[in-house]
């Protein structure tokens, strides 16, 4: 393909570009282009479609009650410590004996 018939596929597509933003809006689903063999999808319309879930309001809701727990008062393999019983299970048979644990 030469020059001047990439510059007038360039000039025809970027003419019918208003057309294709208005029949875009329009429709609910999301276009995924592919130049090159590869995928493009459109970020802005799969965000649109993902804001607008009613359940990640009562997800944030429920997230934002389990953070207003004191740190104190979680249990600790939620704050990352770890517990006797794991370490009795880790250690195994040389737990209190030994410094190498029997299960890695």
């Amino acid at each position: 393909m030469n020059r001047s018939s990439q510059y007038a596929a360039t000039l025809l597509l970027l003419c019918a570009l208003p057309w294709t933003l208005q029949a875009e809006e329009a429709r609910e689903g999301c276009v995924e282009v592919s130049v090159g063999g590869y995928k493009a999808p459109d970020y802005n319309c799969l965000s649109k479609q993902m804001g607008n879930d009613p359940d990640a309001v009562k997800a944030a809701q429920a997230n934002q009650q389990a953070m207003e727990d004191p740190v104190h008062k979680r249990p600790p393999n939620q704050v990352g410590l770890s517990t006797p019983a794991a370490t009795s299970v880790r250690m195994g048979n040389t737990f209190g004996t030994s410094v190498k644990p029997q299960r890695p």
